[in-house]
């Protein structure tokens, strides 16, 4: 069985994909223009629109979503390390592209570009390091 902390970093994890997942797929346009949401420009200062791109995107991280978050509900530790590994398969591919293109943002947009990709190898890490809880053997008479 899963641990507190692997369940509540499952559904934290699952709920940041969650708008990331749903925004390109509602407004690929608004997406591409405007996200992360608090900065402006990071997907449009890589290249030009394809909303065919950001759909898929879009839809990929649903789809991570539901995995991270439904490990949480099943609530088995191999069903969160597959969530886990899953994630990383993504996540740290996204991070090295990113963390290798960030020269022509500002400097803070670097590093929150950096850090937020990051999170993603982080996360999945940190949830694979997790330990099963302990189950005890039934106490006898």
């Amino acid at each position: 069985m899963q641990r507190t902390i692997t369940r509540v970093l499952l559904v934290l994890f699952g709920l940041i994909e969650v708008p990331v997942g749903l925004w390109p797929l509602i407004s690929p346009t608004g997406f591409y223009r405007d996200f992360p949401g608090f900065r402006t420009g990071w997907v449009a200062m890589d290249g030009p629109f394809n909303e065919h791109f950001l759909r898929d995107f879009g839809g990929l991280n649903l789809g991570l979503a539901a995995l991270l978050i439904g490990a949480a509900v099943i609530g088995t530790t191999a069903v969160a390390r597959l969530a886990a590994v899953s994630a990383l398969l993504f996540g740290v591919p996204h991070f090295l592209y990113h963390f290798g293109h960030v020269a022509h943002y500002e400097r803070i947009d670097q590093v929150l570009i950096v850090a937020t990709t990051g999170l993603g190898v982080l996360l999945p890490l940190v949830i694979l390091l997790v330990p099963a809880r302990r189950v005890s053997p039934p106490a006898t008479p």
